[in-house]
């Protein structure tokens, strides 16, 4: 996230301002779950595929609940069970038979929801489907997988820190009031910023690839996942919510912590299998 949507008060110039218990719960969330993740990614395999088919779950299941009517809890769970089975799928089938049945799923959950809600219920299918297959598709490069992923977590990391910071000492005007009235442009121009940054330092670690081409790509999926926490924002403000859920001390919901990484994994998938095919898509987005 670029501001935090959440916070309570703001400066005098009009940037962001957290409580500092809040904060703290903030930072002692991140503390857990950011080695966590790294340490999932580094070992692949199914530890991988099961925490981001529970990443899956969780943000179908704080979704559907914010956007269903009285059968959000039975198609929380039918939704559910399905993203699970296509984690399975796509470890032992591969990517095209998971989102076939992800595409299956979309459309029976959908039409099992009232009218007027079919197309949100569908969407959120596909949002917990592009938490669960990005990060799969990008990690099952041999070569390139984990560096792809750590240098994901840079992009999307460095933005939100960056984003916050610059925000809160520069204030200014903001960035889309009518959706996310904390968000100002400083502090998204400081997260790009810091994005380019930090893929630039991450690269020289865990990559050979061209510091002008990472340069590049850090400065779009920065913009792209602070489009993905723009549109969670909309989303959220649409129904009234003000956090997604609240299993994550200081962040809310899982969705509320992963709105940014799953546009900027989605695209980087994207790009990756456009040029490097689904088995190398880690080459495809980093080698140029």
């Amino acid at each position: 996230m670029t501001d935090s949507d959440r916070a309570p008060g703001t400066k005098p110039g009009g940037a962001p301002a957290l409580k500092g218990g809040e904060f703290v719960l903030r930072v002692a969330s991140a503390a857990v779950l950011a080695p966590l993740a790294l340490v999932l990614a580094y070992w692949g395999g199914w530890a991988f595929v099961v925490f981001w088919a529970a990443a899956a779950i969780a943000v179908h299941c704080e979704w559907t609940h914010m956007v269903a009517d009285r059968r959000a809890p039975v198609l929380a769970t039918a939704g559910g069970i399905l993203i699970a089975v296509s984690a399975v799928t796509v470890v032992i089938a591969g990517l095209g038979a998971a989102l076939v049945l992800l595409a299956a799923t979309v459309l029976a959950l959908a039409f099992a929801t009232a009218p007027e809600r079919r197309l949100w219920t569908a969407l959120g299918v596909a949002y917990a489907g592009a938490v669960l297959m990005a990060p799969l598709v990008l990690r099952q490069d041999r070569d390139h997988g984990f560096a792809v992923i750590v240098l994901l977590f840079a992009v999307v990391w460095a933005t939100d820190i960056g984003g916050y910071f610059a925000g809160r000492l520069i204030g200014g005007a903001k960035l889309w009031p009518r959706v996310s009235p904390k968000k100002t442009w400083a502090g998204a121009l400081g997260g790009s910023g810091a994005a380019v940054a930090s893929a630039i330092a991450v690269a020289g670690f865990v990559t050979q690839a061209n510091p002008l081409a990472v340069a590049i790509l850090a400065l779009l999926l920065s913009a792209v996942s602070q489009a993905g926490d723009l549109f969670e924002s909309a989303v959220k403000r649409r129904f009234g919510v003000k956090d997604a859920g609240r299993i994550i001390p200081g962040h809310g919901g899982v969705m509320d912590r992963l709105d940014g990484f799953v546009a900027a994994a989605l695209i980087a998938a994207l790009i990756g299998i456009v040029r490097g095919g689904a088995d190398a898509a880690g080459h495809g987005l980093l080698l140029w």
